[in-house]
């Protein structure tokens, strides 16, 4: 394969955020050619179509939020398969984020660790740029979530108008809304998981979302969460969001063996693998089923993506798995989903979503 055997080890021979940086530009330059690709709902299996939340995904394999979070190569996604993507986090400020360096490959172990800490041009500039892209071609071809966080220099205390602030810019561009309070790389931003604060943070957003003309919102959880913790959580979101994304990345190093594996930030990739599906499978239980989890976290393969779903989500994300396995990744994982799919005898993707939790 090109990528594994020229591409990849080129660009692991660069700083990792700066070869980041060039695959954007280089996807975004190619954005004309990109629009003439067929996206996955023509060559797709029928039976890996979902619909969530009365949207319509083509496929349940989309691009985690992080990856492209400023929107900047938005007809990419679509010409490699992606069957949805998840822009962002998109803070109400523009900040830098943290002190380079900030990301770090550990290729022994298949995992990422980052301490970005929401570098964001602001929501501003990222809805002027959903602006310009909805103005060149009338429909994005694929679902489009918009990822929103906490600005860094915003206490908690005025989380709320923050998360506000951006919900107001992009909830025009967005076909669903991710509320990301689970980074490891914000200070204080976790303390917005706790049951009193996510519940006032989502009755101010679900308000404000309604106002607006309703749309999906989601929540985004820490892995690093208990029983008691997630059992807290799945009460305050109820009523108030319409779904989960489970999970983002951890602060547990537990059996990694590459250099830079004691960096702080937060791990992602393989070893995030079975402790993302712990969660899905937790809070499928908790939430009987009623709300759909997208399920992040060590998704490489066909395999990896069917665990999550038969562990109860009903999309998968992917991220460090792109990064490891190339442009041909998300097209392999939907042409093995479908495999798999016919083997266990469903119908549609829905019949598999928590086969394995029920």
């Amino acid at each position: 394969m090109i990528y594994r055997a020229l591409i990849r080890p080129a660009l692991f021979r660069m700083d990792p955020e700066r070869s980041h940086d060039l695959v954007l530009t280089v996807l975004d330059a190619a954005g004309p050619l990109w629009r003439g690709v067929p996206g996955p709902a023509a060559w797709a299996d029928p039976r890996c179509a979902a619909t969530v939340c009365g949207i319509p995904f083509p496929t349940p394999v989309g691009l985690a939020g992080g990856f492209d979070k400023a929107a900047r190569a938005l007809w990419a996604w679509p010409a490699l398969g992606f069957g949805f993507v998840e822009v962002g986090t998109v803070t109400a400020l523009p900040q830098p984020g943290n002190p380079r360096p900030r990301l770090f490959r550990l290729p022994e172990d298949q995992a990422l660790i980052n301490r970005l800490g929401f570098n964001s041009p602001g929501a501003e500039a990222v809805a002027a740029r959903l602006a310009a892209a909805r103005r060149r071609q009338a429909r994005y071809p694929i679902p489009l979530g918009v990822n929103i966080g906490r600005s860094r220099t915003v206490p908690n205390e005025r989380a709320v108008a923050d998360y506000l602030f951006s919900l107001d810019r992009v909830h025009r561009h967005a076909d669903f809304l991710v509320v990301n309070v689970s980074s490891p790389n914000t200070p204080g931003v976790r303390s917005l998981q706790e049951p009193a604060a996510i519940a006032a943070l989502l009755d101010a957003l679900a308000r404000r979302n309604r106002a607006l003309g309703e749309k999906p919102l989601f929540v985004k959880v820490a892995p690093d969460l208990d029983e008691r913790e997630l059992e807290g959580i799945a009460a305050a979101i109820e009523g108030r969001a319409h779904g989960l994304v489970a999970t983002n990345t951890t602060v547990r190093r537990d059996g990694l063996r590459s250099r830079d594996r004691d960096e702080p930030g937060g791990l992602s990739g393989r070893p995030l693998g079975a402790l993302a599906t712990r969660t899905i499978r937790a809070l499928f239980r908790l939430t009987r089923g009623r709300l759909p989890i997208i399920g992040v976290g060590g998704v490489f393969t066909a395999e990896d993506a069917y665990e999550k779903i038969k562990a109860g989500a009903t999309l998968v994300e992917i991220y460090t798995g792109f990064v490891y396995g190339g442009p041909a990744t998300p097209r392999r994982i939907v042409d093995g989903l479908g495999r798999l799919l016919r083997r266990d005898g469903f119908e549609t993707l829905a019949q598999a979503v928590g086969a394995a939790s029920r």
